[in-house]
């Protein structure tokens, strides 16, 4: 399953520091065949200690973990939605993934001007989103018009169509994003194949700086109307220090937690990561014995066929049935054996939900 999370920012806000930092967490394209090979796509690993313990367990030969693809959007000016800058390339680009990560700074600092003259993320956060806004509006004007006749005819597709349209018309006119508007599940997935821009799933990255004035550590107003704004529009965020995380990239685990330490930071990298893989609505599940352990990736409520599908659409479409284990019980037992022999190794159906940190073989 390729998803992908696109990073997104105002010219000098840190957005490509960050993704090169990133990128450190890279993973060999060879084990995961639908990898974009393109200088400006990551394919990074999801932390996941749960990995290494089966791993360990299992003795495996390999350990692969459950990825996300990241991609380093051209810089958005104002006046994107109508071609201004690499206006048009940053909305195709967005077009392509699946949520955005916008990056924001929140940090002071006079040899990094900022592209407004001054440090305001709220700001920065209007600017951007009324450029998605703006190219929004355009597609769904145009979309409805194209619907007009059908509408007249009685086609009740073009009808509904219509009415989704216009409901997002109006929280666009409004300022809103078209993923603050509600919908039935069958409802979403019509307004999927509007590929709005602002109907994907968003969050924040706010972009310290060690050794200047960080807006989040002053508690300056700036920062508290900021997150007055993320509280009120029930926004993820996450705080990432990029400058620091890019140039401990290459240091050994145990020294980078040494140089957090001492900045006060945590992983502001990983936490992005598992974050993007929550905005996404991802769960992992696992396969372990000698050969590998592996981390797969499926949609959360994924039925055990189409979570199958992540390792071979095979496994949807000849399905039988599958055995099932939390981790931690297998880790516990020690064994797929041990877990047989004292009932705690499930067989499941077409039916079952496969849950994050199941441990699954599939029958077919």
């Amino acid at each position: 399953m390729s998803l992908s999370i696109g990073i997104v920012g105002l010219p000098n806000v840190g957005k490509s520091t960050l993704f090169n930092a990133l990128t450190k967490k890279s993973v060999p394209s060879e084990n995961y065949p639908f990898c974009t090979i393109d200088p400006s796509v990551g394919v990074v690993a999801v932390p996941d200690n749960r990995l290494e313990k089966l791993s360990t367990m299992s003795i495996s030969q390999k350990t692969i973990p459950a990825v996300v693809e990241f991609t380093d959007i051209a810089g958005l000016v104002k006046g994107a939605s109508e071609g201004e800058g690499l206006g048009n390339k940053f909305l195709a680009n967005i077009r392509e993934v699946d949520a955005v990560a916008q990056v924001v700074r929140i940090f002071e600092d006079s040899e990094i001007i900022h592209v407004h003259g001054e440090v305001d993320p709220l700001s920065d956060i209007e600017v951007i989103n009324l450029e998605l806004i703006l190219a929004d509006r355009e597609t769904v004007t145009k979309r409805m018009g194209n619907l007009a006749k059908e509408v007249k005819s009685g086609d009740k597709k073009a009808k509904k169509d219509f009415e989704l349209l216009e409901q997002i018309d109006k929280a666009l006119d409004d300022g809103q994003l078209a993923n603050t508007v509600e919908f039935e599940e069958e409802d979403r997935n019509i307004v999927r194949t509007f590929n709005l821009l602002t109907s994907k799933p968003f969050f924040y990255v706010l972009n310290k700086k060690t050794g200047t004035q960080n807006l989040d550590e002053l508690n300056d107003s700036r920062y508290q109307e900021l997150m007055k704004f993320m509280k009120e529009s029930e926004s993820d965020y996450v705080i990432v220090d990029a400058g620091l995380e890019h140039e401990i990239k290459d240091l050994e685990l145990d020294e980078k937690q040494e140089f957090r330490a001492d900045g006060g930071n945590e992983d502001g990298v990983d936490n992005l990561i598992k974050t993007g893989y929550k905005i996404l609505d991802l769960i992992t599940y696992f396969t372990t014995g000698e050969k590998e352990t592996r981390a797969w990736t499926t949609k959360r409520n994924s039925t055990a066929p189409v979570a199958g599908m992540a390792i071979h659409t095979d496994f949807r479409d000849k399905f039988i049935r599958a055995t099932v284990i939390e981790w931690d019980k297998l880790i516990e037992v020690g064994s797929h054996t041990a877990a047989r022999e004292n009932g705690t190794l499930r067989t499941e159906g077409k039916e079952y939900i496969v849950k994050d940190g199941d441990v699954v073989e599939f029958l077919v």
